[in-house]
């Protein structure tokens, strides 16, 4: 929607410039896009004077003018047929932008010949569609002057209208938002009524009065179609619009001043003396055959468009031939020209809901449909027609007759009671009720006084135009956008009371420091379905029928899965499949063991897919050992008890590796991670390339530490640190062990020999080969003392290594020779 400051001038009284309209309105809750100011874009452009046309040397076509301009004398180089000594035109300096061809002008030779400028014609600074040469001006006007102010150039306010207020799409429906918001006094105007002179020889049947519950139209004739005068001219063309002729015009000018759609037929080209409004039906030619086409009708803008049901036609020749949609667009066979001398002015009201379905289904995008389907104000339907008369007996002459008026008009809004008080409630905003009344009264509310024995003391009638206001929340958001949403208090909430301690439990503390660890790790959160295959879980020791969906998402996710395993595995098939192949994912989430609740388990899972690029350096440290290294500072970050985990090999299920996996328990009973390499067999059946290594920790499986616990849940809060003044000291030592003996198993044989005094175990070598029996494998330690108290000696230490050696061999290990 736009509009000039002049145009609004007409309907309120203001010293504002546009700029402050356009503030104000965006304070009272109008979406303005942008002010476009034509004045700025003319400013380089002034009024010269051509002295002398001579014919270019170097080409036939193109003259050589000698301009008397604002700078100076101008040699000038022009190729307008209308150029010639003694025409006053529009001058462009050097460096001046020229809006119409879109380029900056600079000095430089036409032919040969320099040019020192531009003469200039209206379409080269849009302000005319075309044009045949520059353009000429009275020969009065003195040169020097400014081009904008001859044009009558003025800014332009562009905004955009919501949907629930359709007032806000006529002119005077801003003026009077204006004048609320005290930018300016609104001017009244009483329309004043046209008394017909002879009966209305056209007369209207409504056979769909659900799609157009009123219809009003009057004759008027004897009257001379033909170009607009300039003031109307210049109106629409301020806006955008393209001046057609006077009938055309006059409908276009009240559908923007005053938001109310109106339409006017040609009575020559009208078959009959009645116009029926109905619903679409099936056409003519075809209404013999079953399922026969719908009726068609080549619109205004000279398309043709096939009318539905759901649409609603106006209708001549008895109800059979259409000459309009309702509310949408006229059609071309009843259209005004240059000959029309009788017509008939349509004033109606169509229901929003059948215009907005009209205009969306058949691609019709019209002023009258945008105006229709928001809903015009059904009360204008007389009053516009009697404005559309005045303004045509003015422009066209004519004679008109009386008025032809059908139907009912919808109810107006229904009055409800509000209390004034309301206003502070929900805003904070400490107004008193006159101002409150005030606002409402210029808003075109009517408040009364309610009944004595009634808790709110007004009664509130809503205007006709306003039909989105249905209650008191309604009135206290009109009263706030006009008061000034910058009047709004800005009292601060008060500061809520701060939880005495954590509001996570334990395994939601995990499950966060789990998280922060393994991203820290440099692995991807995935977060995939609780769902799988059915024939997917089984792979992973799931697949019972009493976990298969009855009502699945996708035919690939009808069981509950068994493990997240399979998710991240063909998460990390895709990202391969996508040329991503080295991936590192986790999950935390839930996986279903049976259909109890009892058998659901949280599991954190984390899946390393080795492939990185090829490097002249090798493949680097093993990815498994990698793995497990992850594995371990996580089950340290949430607090598991590591250095009681025992390592066993060969117990693990199915879908592992059967050589190169292994299992980490409290116990027998106790299984808490599952690590290794997936089975070969399992990835084919998943379409993934392997290798792929990954661990499960069954998070339910890991007790709590005991103790004091954490801010994060993940073990004992931690004191003051323990630090020796003595260096601590290492002894190495070579154990053979049987092949299959963990090596786990003689770490913590070694820690515990002497918990005090023994720091760390570390292994530094797993030797196979000469010296050493098939079967078996030297394992070297490095075994990290710590004294405490005082400097150990030799003895001491002879004694603390006797006592490693022995733990070790009850593990099966043997002293290396």
């Amino acid at each position: 929607m736009k509009f000039t400051l002049s145009w609004l001038k007409d309907h309120l009284e203001t010293e504002a410039d546009v700029h402050r309209i356009a503030e104000a309105m965006t304070m009272a809750g109008l979406e303005v896009e942008e002010v476009i100011d034509p004045a700025a874009k003319l400013a380089p452009f002034t009024v010269a004077k051509i002295l002398s046309a001579e014919r270019h040397p170097n080409a036939d076509r193109l003259q050589v003018c000698q301009v008397e301009t604002v700078d100076g004398l101008k040699e000038i180089v022009c190729g307008a047929p209308n150029a010639r000594a003694g025409l006053t035109t529009i001058y462009a300096p050097i460096g001046a932008y020229v809006p119409g061809l879109g380029v900056t002008l600079v000095e430089k030779p036409v032919r040969g010949v320099v040019s020192n400028g531009m003469l200039c014609s209206a379409s080269e600074l849009e302000l005319s569609d075309e044009s045949d040469g520059i353009q000429e001006l009275p020969p009065e006007i003195p040169v020097g002057t400014p081009v904008a102010g001859l044009f009558g150039a003025e800014p332009v306010i562009d905004f955009e209208v919501t949907p629930n207020r359709p007032d806000w799409l006529g002119v005077a429906g801003i003026a009077r938002d204006l004048a609320a918001a005290s930018v300016g006094k609104l001017k009244h105007f009483d329309i004043a009524v046209v008394r017909g002179a002879f009966p209305s020889p056209i007369s209207v049947r409504l056979d769909a009065p659900q799609m157009c519950p009123v219809f009003a139209g009057r004759v008027i004739r004897g009257v001379k179609n033909g170009p607009s005068p300039a003031w109307l001219q210049k109106r629409l063309t301020a806006i955008g619009l393209r001046s057609i002729n006077r009938l055309v015009d006059v409908t276009n000018l009240i559908a923007y001043d005053r938001a109310r759609p109106l339409h006017v037929y040609d009575v020559a080209k009208l078959v009959g003396t009645e116009i029926v409004v109905r619903a679409g039906q099936v056409s003519a030619e075809t209404a013999h055959i079953e399922g026969g086409e719908p009726e068609h009708l080549i619109a205004l803008d000279g398309k043709t468009y096939a009318a539905s049901a759901a649409d609603c036609v106006i209708a001549d020749a008895g109800g059979e031939r259409p000459i309009g949609l309702g509310g949408v667009m006229g059609g071309e066979s009843t259209g005004c020209d240059e000959t029309t001398t009788d017509v008939f002015v349509e004033s109606a009201w169509f229901d929003p809901l059948v215009v907005a379905q009209t205009g969306r289904a058949l691609g019709i995008h019209s002023d009258a449909q945008y105006r229709f389907a928001r809903g015009v104000d059904p009360v204008s339907v007389t009053p516009g027609l009697e404005l559309a008369t005045r303004l045509i007996l003015d422009l066209c002459g004519g004679e008109p007759s009386e008025i032809v008026f059908v139907g009912e008009p919808p109810a107006s809004p229904a009055p409800f009671a509000f209390d004034p008080a309301y206003v502070k409630r929900l805003t904070g905003m400490d107004l008193a009720d006159d101002r409150i009344g005030t606002i409402l009264g210029q808003l075109g509310f009517l408040v009364t006084a309610g009944p004595a024995d009634q808790a709110e003391p007004w009664i509130v009638t809503p205007p006709s135009w306003r039909r989105d206001v249905e209650g008191r929340a309604d009135l206290v958001e009109e009263v706030a956008r006009i008061e000034g949403f910058d009047s709004l208090p800005d009292t601060p909430l008060p500061e809520a009371a701060r939880p005495a301690g954590g509001v996570l439990s334990p395994r939601q503390a995990r499950v966060r420091t789990a998280r922060r660890a393994l991203a820290a790790l440099g692995y991807a959160e995935a977060v995939t379905w609780s769902f799988t295959k059915q024939s997917t879980a089984v792979l992973f020791g799931g697949g019972d029928d009493r976990l298969v969906l009855e009502n699945p998402i996708a035919a690939d996710l009808d069981c509950m899965r068994p493990s997240a395993l399979p998710n991240l595995i063909q998460a990390a098939a895709r990202n391969a499949a996508r040329g991503f192949a080295d991936a590192a994912l986790f999950e935390i989430g839930p996986i279903y063991l049976g259909d109890g609740p009892a058998d659901q388990r949280t599991v954190i899972t984390a899946l390393v897919a080795p492939h990185a690029a090829r490097h002249w350096a090798g493949a680097g440290e093993d990815a498994l050992f990698t793995l497990k290294g992850d594995l371990t500072t996580l089950l340290e970050e949430i607090g598991a008890p590591v250095a009681s985990l025992q390592l066993t090999q060969g117990q693990n299920r199915d879908w592992w590796h059967p050589g190169r996996s292994a299992r980490l328990q409290l116990g027998p009973k106790n299984v808490m991670v599952e690590l290794g390499e997936l089975h070969p067999r399992v990835l084919k059946a998943l379409d993934a390339d392997g290798p792929i290594l990954a661990f499960e920790i069954v998070l339910d499986n890991v007790p709590e530490p005991r103790g004091q616990k954490s801010k994060n849940g993940g073990g004992k809060a931690r004191g003051s640190a323990d630090l020796s003044a003595l260096m601590p000291l290492t002894r190495d030592f070579a154990f053979v062990v049987e092949d299959a003996k963990p090596v786990g198993d003689l770490v913590r044989a070694a820690t515990g020999a002497d918990k005090a005094l023994i720091a760390e175990v570390r292994v530094f070598d797993v030797y196979r080969g000469k010296g050493v029996d098939d079967g078996f494998k030297s394992v070297a330690l490095e075994v990290v003392i710590q004294p405490r108290d005082a400097t150990l000696t030799e003895a001491e230490i002879e004694a603390l290594t006797a006592k490693v050696v022995a733990a070790v061999e009850k593990q099966g290990g043997k002293l290396r020779g």
